[in-house]
């Protein structure tokens, strides 16, 4: 029975939020089960360029790190924000929520560049529940104990991941691209003479 419930839970859920954390799963358990390393998947300029390991492109974004309480947190979080959004603000518009991720992504890999961040699975994260929280700034979160309106969530988030040890740069990162792609496609079109920079390619 449970089993039944866990497959019709995963056919339900909207079809880029399956895909994209089911390809993050997949990728940590390969890892974990050692037939592939970390090694393989970071990002890495000039591997991709010069020995055009260009899947390094992508499993940048989905390794997470080993199973463990960083591992689930993250996978809880990209799971419950990018169905949120591809169901609320996303709905009916699958193409333009794939575009999002797709122009996130590229800011990220540009930006780090200059940072020398191997792995973006996590600004990937926050960047989604940046843009989430930007568009329900009306509802109210607990997170352990603590109350406070949505747009305040990835802050929070980026204090806690602090006070775990962790890097603030990924998440100052998915922040940073998160607040760029909710300025070009929700605030910039609503100014006096702003367009709507961001179109969804027909091919999508």
């Amino acid at each position: 029975m449970a089993q039944w419930s866990l497959q019709r839970e995963f056919m339900e859920m909207p079809p880029v939020t399956r895909v994209y954390t089911s390809a993050c799963v997949i990728t940590t358990l390969l890892v974990q089960m050692d037939i592939v390393t970390p090694f393989n998947l970071y990002f890495n300029p000039t591997l991709i360029i010069k020995h055009y390991q260009v899947w390094r492109l992508v499993t940048t974004f989905l390794f997470l790190g080993p199973i463990g309480f960083n591992f689930v947190l993250n996978m809880i979080f990209t799971y419950r924000y990018c169905r949120m959004l591809e169901e609320g603000s996303f709905r009916g518009r699958t193409a333009d929520f794939v575009l999002m991720m797709l122009f996130g992504g590229a800011c990220m890999l540009v930006f780090t560049m200059f940072f020398s961040l191997l792995f973006l699975g996590q600004a990937f994260t926050i960047m989604i529940v940046y843009v989430w929280a930007r568009r329900n700034p009306f509802i109210r979160m607990n997170f352990f104990g603590f109350t406070f309106n949505a747009p305040y969530l990835p802050w929070v988030l980026l204090g806690f991941s602090y006070l775990l040890g962790n890097s603030v740069m990924v998440d100052l990162l998915g922040i940073a691209v998160g607040h760029l792609y909710f300025f070009l496609e929700d605030v910039f079109p609503q100014r006096s003479g702003g367009v709507r920079i961001l179109k969804t390619p027909e091919f999508l």
